[in-house]
């Protein structure tokens, strides 16, 4: 399979004015198709520092992609850069011209001067019409001599280079960039991603349970930490959808018979969703109180549209106080399952109370954590929320 590196162009980007969305974006869709991907940067806007990293990258990877620096200004330039990097001159053409006066004249303007520069390509490019914006996008195709020790013959790949707005960047690489690197590297596997949602147990306790899976080269198995949740994530590559379907299959089903109950969804599935879709089963309602999280449980929960969720509190509780508080709200509402948190920041470690109250009885648990507090914020209402799933399941 092919490798891919994504440079992503923009000093905005660079010096965290905006966000960079289309480097993920980019690369989920490329692990879809199989490609390698060995390396992301982020470059500002410098002609030269552009072109070296694109020259970079033209030794390691088959797929270069550039994101941004295609428009009309004078501070847009990965034109110029990826044509020093190919060592080749800029060339205008006429048809892209027309189809930006074409664009721009849908606004009932007519094209700037300066927006000539955005129908100037690389020498030999292959140019691609944006249906969606003015900036025309081009594929540059290479061949480099590796050097010795670097590996041996020539290297054959494509810079591509897609605009930075990210709408317009989504829809050429689907309706351009995608077809064109399954032709041009036969690329006709199937391939498909699972991702197993856990919480409860860390990343660490869950690598010592399925270590062995992750060793696995078809499917592989991933782990990735988030704030109160551990991913697994299982990509299979095949030639048929059935086969592939087989081995996620057979890899999710050993993974659920290890961890059990620690699994609490997959895919697009959220701890909140699953938590209050299982309250929903039970007929039971829900009521919530916490202290010292800055509304942090109240929002996981909020962000699913569901009945069972009656009411939420914030107030400012010591331990002592949690039950007593959320056994006078639990009555107050006529409620089945009342969950209170209470969050006390402190030097190197942060705790957490948390009580629980169901048909089932009342339950205590007292969380510790020692990570930065901020993560704290987000970490206790998931463990919180875990404890009444397990309750509920």
């Amino acid at each position: 399979m092919p490798a891919a590196e994504i440079i992503t162009i923009g000093t905005e980007i660079l010096l965290g004015e905006i966000v960079d969305t289309n480097t993920r974006y980019i690369a989920r869709n490329l692990r879809d198709l199989g490609v390698d991907m060995y390396r992301t940067i982020t470059i500002g806007d410098n002609v030269e520092r552009i072109a070296k990293s694109i020259r970079d990258s033209m030794h390691r990877a088959e797929i270069v992609i550039t994101t941004g620096g295609l428009g009309p200004t004078v501070d847009d330039p990965t034109r110029e850069a990826v044509a020093l990097a190919a060592g080749v001159e800029s060339e205008f053409r006429e048809e892209l011209w027309e189809q930006i006066s074409k664009r721009v004249s849908l606004y009932g303007r007519k094209p700037s001067e300066n927006q000539k520069r955005q129908a100037y390509v690389p020498q030999g490019a292959i140019a691609l019409e944006n249906t969606v914006g003015t900036a025309p996008c081009f594929i540059v195709e290479y061949e480099v001599l590796l050097p010795l020790g670097e590996g041996t013959g020539v290297l054959s790949g494509a810079i591509i280079s897609l605009p930075g707005v990210p709408r317009e960047m989504e829809t050429m690489l689907h309706k351009d960039v995608l077809p064109y690197l399954q032709e041009r590297f036969g690329i006709d596997d199937v391939i498909k991603v699972r991702v197993l949602h856990t919480s409860g147990m860390g990343e660490g306790s869950i690598d010592e349970i399925i270590g062995d899976l992750e060793e696995l080269k078809n499917p592989t198995v991933g782990l990735a930490a988030h704030t109160g949740v551990v991913d697994i994530r299982l990509t299979a590559k095949g030639k048929t959808e059935a086969g592939v379907d087989a081995m996620l299959a057979e890899v999710e089903n050993d993974i659920r018979q290890r961890l059990g109950k620690v699994i609490f969804g997959t895919d697009q599935d959220t701890l909140a969703g699953v938590t209050l879709a299982a309250l929903e089963k039970r007929g039971w309602n829900l009521v919530t109180l916490e202290s010292g999280l800055e509304g942090r449980l109240s929002q996981q929960l909020r962000k699913v549209a569901n009945p069972q969720l009656l009411a939420t509190e914030n107030q400012s509780l010591t331990a002592d106080e949690l039950a007593p508080a959320l056994r006078t709200l639990k009555n107050a509402q006529n409620a089945d399952a009342a969950l209170g948190i209470a969050f006390f920041p402190g030097d190197g470690e942060q705790i957490a109370e948390v009580v629980l109250l169901t048909p089932n009885g009342e339950k205590t648990r007292t969380l510790r954590y020692g990570g930065h507090p901020q993560n704290a914020l987000r970490w206790a209402p998931s463990i919180a929320i875990n404890i009444l799933r397990r309750a509920v399941d």
